[in-house]
């Protein structure tokens, strides 16, 4: 039993590392566009408004919280909101126009040029994530998809709805969580450095 669980642990630590290695090597250009997006919106006294279903609703409450807080320097708070919390707005518009649109309707209604969306969805497929995408980009948004690996037809698709894509190559849904929050983290940096 024992030599099995090392092995299952060595192996998800191993997979962890490899998708980092992959992240450093070909996602810093992407992370620095998307980061200096975040950090343009805010000196311009835009806000940024975050959504996931999920692990990446939580990732998007993280960064948020990162963002009105602080990160890692004593600085003022800045204007995030995590769509996923407003439990009242969920369901009630999940229950009278779908789940599609839960947080497309919020975006309808907080959103200002200028402001920042960011997208969660570890698959890329998530549809509410997507309409959400839509409408920030009709409100004048911009937009950031924050993704796995993206494949096919949808990598056109998204290509066309956001201005910055940063798909982690790997397909485990762990991983890609893993990497996003650093990725999260990693905009925190940028923001506490340069706004």
């Amino acid at each position: 039993m024992s030599r099995r669980v090392n092995d299952l642990l060595s192996n998800s630590l191993q997979e962890h590392l490899q998708t980092f290695q992959k992240v450093l090597e070909s996602l810093v250009p992407d992370i620095e566009r998307s980061g200096r997006v975040i950090c343009d919106a805010l000196n311009s006294g835009k806000k940024i408004l975050i959504c996931g279903n999920g692990g990446s609703a939580a990732d998007a409450q993280h960064i948020a919280a990162e963002l009105i807080g602080y990160y890692e320097s004593q600085r003022k708070p800045w204007p995030a909101i995590a769509l996923t919390t407003d439990t009242s707005t969920l369901t009630a518009v999940s229950n009278d126009l779908g789940f599609e649109h839960v947080f497309a309707r919020q975006v309808a209604g907080l959103a200002q040029a200028g402001d920042v969306l960011i997208a969660i969805s570890t698959s890329g497929k998530s549809k509410n994530v997507l309409r959400a995408l839509e409408q920030a980009k009709a409100s004048g948004c911009k937009t950031i998809f924050l993704t796995g690996a993206l494949t096919g037809p949808s990598a056109e698709t998204l290509a066309s709805l956001c201005d910055v894509v940063v798909a982690v190559p790997a397909t485990r849904t762990a991983r890609v969580q893993e990497a996003h929050i650093t990725i999260g983290h990693l905009w925190c940096e940028m923001v506490d450095h340069f706004s």
